[in-house]
């Protein structure tokens, strides 16, 4: 038989079980932040989609998620974007 623990208050907890929840806290939200503030600097053209689905996107923010799918999918690669502007194709060097 497995035995649940209650559920635990805020005051409950010790500081070493709240540091861990602090810490996700921070950086959840420096994450988020970061996210829609590059979404709002970007360009329209630098950005794979719309902008406002992205930031609704970046708003999912369940472990982070939400800022890490659009740092990984939503923003346009540099040389890409660069080469596709100038009209030239630019090739990896190996």
């Amino acid at each position: 038989m497995i035995i649940m623990s209650r559920n635990k208050k805020w005051r409950d907890l010790t500081t070493t079980e709240q540091a861990p929840l602090v810490l996700r806290g921070i950086v959840q939200f420096a994450l988020l932040a970061a996210a829609l503030v590059d979404i709002h600097r970007r360009s329209a053209e630098e950005i794979n989609g719309s902008k406002w689905v992205w930031s609704a996107v970046a708003l999912v923010n369940f472990m982070g998620i939400g800022p890490l799918v659009y740092f990984l999918f939503g923003r346009k690669r540099a040389e890409r974007f660069i080469a596709r502007t100038q009209g030239e194709r630019r090739t990896s060097i190996r």
